[in-house]
């Protein structure tokens, strides 16, 4: 019989060590926190890169317990913890930064703060694939650059994973939402309600001509970093363009964005995690997402394939190859 105390979980050893399934001590709630049951965690870019060692901003050392995203019940409380009950369905990016131990396993204790229900016509598979990629979408485009009805919003890497869900949340607030990929992903852009822009064909200067007559968009918001952040500056609207980024981490030249006059943000969604500083507004923006959920203006695009602890390895060889048809989404 399992001994009650202990849960499996997935741990790494060491940097592009093997996923290895163990036996550990299953965590008690402190102040403040909820123990969750997991029923599934979604694999994300950062628990590859945390894998290999090359993550030190996500300050999470090994070895370590990977996955950030979550989804399952409410099993125990905290001592100050109100408005949740065992049984509890809920969804979180809460776990895996900072030193604490990831959702690669049956059981974690968050910081009440950041949980948020789970929509209601979601599965927790479908659940555990959004928290990361959702946040990071909703600060971009609600937080720094308010997007509103009317305006043309450029989503670069529509149908990436913060891109695919940033296409979604434009369109609910009243947007003309246009994406930038490549010619296979066109079908996955134009499903989202997007135009179709394909960056291998069209020039920046080529695409502001024909979609803003040389205006350029309200808000861009690159999702790839790098040369396409550069690209964003030159896409902005003259006067009252606002560029975001979720990966503007390189050097970059200011003069194309100051030359029309428009602004930038940067998005660093870790940063509640790592400092423990704004964490409710994580959990407001599930709940407020879990509202467009439910209303059927936002859903996961999730890898059909399904995946369990013992079969994790091959979900992250498919997020590493880049081969993934969506959210991937471990089963605990």
């Amino acid at each position: 019989m399992t001994d009650l105390l202990q849960m499996r979980a997935l741990m790494v050893d060491a940097a592009n060590a093997p996923l290895r399934l163990a036996s550990i001590d299953r965590p008690v709630p402190a102040a403040g926190q909820v123990l969750v049951r997991i029923v599934a965690s979604g694999v994300n870019p950062l628990d590859g890169k945390i894998r290999s060692g090359q993550a030190a901003h996500a300050r999470q050392p090994l070895p370590a317990v990977l996955g950030m995203d979550l989804a399952g019940t409410v099993e125990a409380l905290g001592e100050g913890v109100s408005g949740w009950k065992p049984g509890d369905e809920v969804y979180a990016m809460a776990t895996g930064i900072g030193g604490a131990p990831g959702s690669l396993a049956e059981y974690a204790v968050v910081d009440a703060r950041l949980l948020a229900r789970k929509p209601v016509n979601l599965s927790m598979r479908e659940a555990a694939g959004l928290p990361l990629v959702l946040i990071t979408a909703w600060e971009g485009l609600v937080d720094r650059a308010r997007v509103r009805a009317g305006q043309k919003v450029l989503i670069h890497g529509g149908a990436g994973g913060v891109g695919h869900v940033a296409v979604q949340i434009a369109r609910a607030f009243g947007a003309e939402v246009f994406a930038t990929g490549s010619a296979r992903q066109q079908g996955i852009i134009e499903g989202l309600g997007a135009t179709f822009i394909d960056y291998r064909q069209s020039s920046v200067e080529d695409y502001v001509a024909e979609y803003t007559a040389g205006e350029g968009f309200d808000i861009v918001y690159d999702t790839v970093g790098g040369e396409t952040l550069d690209a964003s500056f030159k896409a902005a609207r003259l006067y009252h363009g606002h560029v975001v980024s979720c990966l503007g981490w390189g050097q970059h030249s200011l003069a194309p964005l100051s030359f029309r006059g428009a602004t930038y943000s940067g998005v660093f969604t870790l940063l509640p995690l790592l400092t423990g500083q704004g964490r409710e507004h994580h959990g407001e923006i599930l709940g407020e997402a879990a509202r467009l959920i439910e209303a059927g203006r936002l859903k996961p695009i999730l890898d059909p394939r399904r995946f369990t602890l013992q079969t994790a390895e091959t979900a992250h060889e498919l997020l590493l190859s880049g081969a993934a048809q969506g959210r991937l989404v471990i089963e605990i």
